[in-house]
């Protein structure tokens, strides 16, 4: 293709597309209605998170206590209160 042909098919374009924009009616308070539903969806999405997030909170909540629940009643060896042998022997003085 050459210059001209470029040329001419690009001013072709232009006047198309300035034909179809020059048909377009824009509704006057398109911006007004645009950005309330933008602010309805980003409020939706806050509310939708806040809950997500108090719902994973309290189920991790529940779990660790119901975890902590299931703990045998009876103390282990680690809270036992006899005391580890060298402990007991390095508490009571050598004769």
């Amino acid at each position: 293709m050459n210059n001209t042909s470029l040329d001419r098919t690009e001013r072709e374009l232009r006047e198309a597309l300035s034909t179809l924009a020059d048909g377009v009616q824009v509704a006057p308070d398109a911006y007004r209605t645009a950005r309330g539903e933008w602010l309805r969806r980003e409020r939706r999405r806050r509310l939708i998170l806040a809950v997500l997030i108090t719902v994973v909170f309290a189920l991790a909540t529940l779990i660790g206590l119901w975890v902590l629940n299931q703990a045998p009643a009876h103390s282990g060896v680690i809270f036992s209160s006899t005391g580890s042998p060298t402990a007991v022997s390095s508490a009571q003085p050598h004769p």
